[in-house]
């Protein structure tokens, strides 16, 4: 089939669907894998726990409550878009997986209300519609542990933790998105994780606040193993099953993979507007199984983390990401690991290495080289970022990439200067 007709594209209410279809497969999963009674307390575990960097609801709640959790938070984000109407672009679909990727680690029916209402309240005190800033809201969760840590606060009475969660969770949403909109420039859409980037400075900034008036929140390292072999065999039928519906609703999907192959994936490129929603999910389960082959190669663990971490890819490979430009930045990160002689499972680092393809568009823009680069420089960032911000923002690697990328493209346009090369990056833009 030619490639060269518009592709077929799918309404919003398909789109929708299929995510919530797989959602609700999170759901199912949990279901088959643990007994109900047990699913129900893992829930309540995890929406009374504390759930800063790093929190494994697999851990907490085990994995059938995991799964469940995330699956239930997902398919109420999914209500909240088609109540509102929103349209299904890769921007929304990127969204609704990192939802459910970060409901297995961090992100709970609980916490995430405060950040969405606060940005509600921005887009009312706008006059805008909420829909608009829909995908604001939902990324900007990122913030939601801030909630939970204070509301769970041992060192402070149910008469103060409450309305001072509710407040600051109100707060934080209020300020991100014109936060957002400004930080955007910083790294020139070269990040793709624009809201980790500005919740990480919105969080380092209520972080500083609360600790110098004394709250200083207490680290948290929960981090599950043994469960490759079940996990990997979901996993395969999920990805697997993306590629089939690919097909079933795009006969030539296969046949316009290479159009988004070749996309250098800066921000912002919809895949779905690009080459239809068939050929997308299509990416979507390649992008992955590379990284649950990565995961797997490098002999890390897959739990919630790993997991949130693959699907945050999957997610955004309907926004930017594709096989051809994510793996030289796993590449970079795994090489940096070795010069270290620290292994790449390592937790910090097999994450580093799955959410540090947020800087996928530098290889995409300028090469294989330049992606290994940026891997490598995102495996040592990633690691010391964390402590400002206290863990409260869950796209810890998302703030580190943005650095990164206002640091790394105008070195990299700098250099290619010297040689002859013309990158004209604003002009891109337009």
């Amino acid at each position: 089939m030619s490639t060269d007709s518009a592709p077929p594209q799918a309404s919003d209410r398909a789109i929708l669907a299929v995510v919530a279809a797989y959602a609700a497969a999170f759901v199912l999963f949990g279901f088959l894998v643990e007994p109900a009674g047990d699913v129900v307390r893992g829930l309540v575990a995890i929406l009374t726990t504390r759930d800063a960097l790093l929190t494994d609801y697999f851990g907490v709640g085990g994995i059938g409550g995991g799964c469940v959790s995330a699956g239930l938070l997902t398919l109420a984000a999914s209500a909240v878009y088609w109540r509102a109407g929103a349209k299904m672009t890769g921007a929304a679909v990127a969204c609704l997986f990192l939802v459910l990727g970060f409901g297995l680690f961090g992100k709970n029916l609980l916490n995430v209300w405060p950040i969405i209402a606060g940005v509600a309240l921005y887009a009312r005190f706008r006059g805008e519609p909420f829909r608009a800033h829909l995908n604001t809201a939902f990324f900007g969760a990122a913030l939601a542990p801030i909630f939970s840590e204070i509301l769970f606060s041992t060192s402070l009475a149910p008469i103060v933790s409450i309305p001072l969660a509710l407040a600051t969770g109100l707060i934080a949403g209020f300020i991100l998105p014109p936060t957002a909109a400004h930080l955007f420039r910083t790294h020139m859409g070269f990040s793709l994780y624009n809201m980790g980037f500005t919740a990480g400075v919105v969080g380092t900034v209520l972080v500083a606040m609360y600790k110098a008036f004394g709250y200083v929140p207490n680290p948290v390292f929960i981090w599950t193993k043994g469960a490759n072999g079940l996990l990997t065999g979901f996993l395969v039928v999920v990805f697997g099953s993306m590629a089939a519906v690919g097909w079933a609703f795009d006969r030539g999907a296969f046949a316009r993979l290479p159009v988004i192959l070749k996309a250098p994936g800066r921000s912002p490129t919809d895949f779905i507007a690009l080459a239809g929603f068939g050929a997308t999910l299509a990416n979507m389960g390649a992008a992955g199984a590379v990284g649950v082959i990565y995961v797997l190669a490098t002999g890390a663990d897959l739990n919630g983390p790993t997991i949130g971490a693959i699907l945050t890819i999957v997610g955004f490979a309907a926004f930017g990401k594709h096989p051809r430009n994510i793996l030289p930045i796993m590449l970079g990160v795994a090489l940096g690991a070795l010069l270290r002689s620290a292994s790449p499972a390592d937790p910090s680092l097999a994450l580093a290495a799955l959410f540090g393809t947020s800087l996928a568009p530098i290889a995409g823009r300028f090469g294989f080289g330049w992606g290994i680069v940026a891997g490598l420089v995102h495996s040592s960032a990633a690691l010391t970022v964390g402590p400002l911000h206290a863990g409260l923002n869950l796209y810890n690697n998302g703030f580190a990439a943005g650095i990164v990328a206002a640091v790394l493209v105008p070195v990299i346009v700098a250099l290619r200067a010297g040689f002859g090369y013309r990158d004209d990056l604003d002009a891109e833009a337009k």
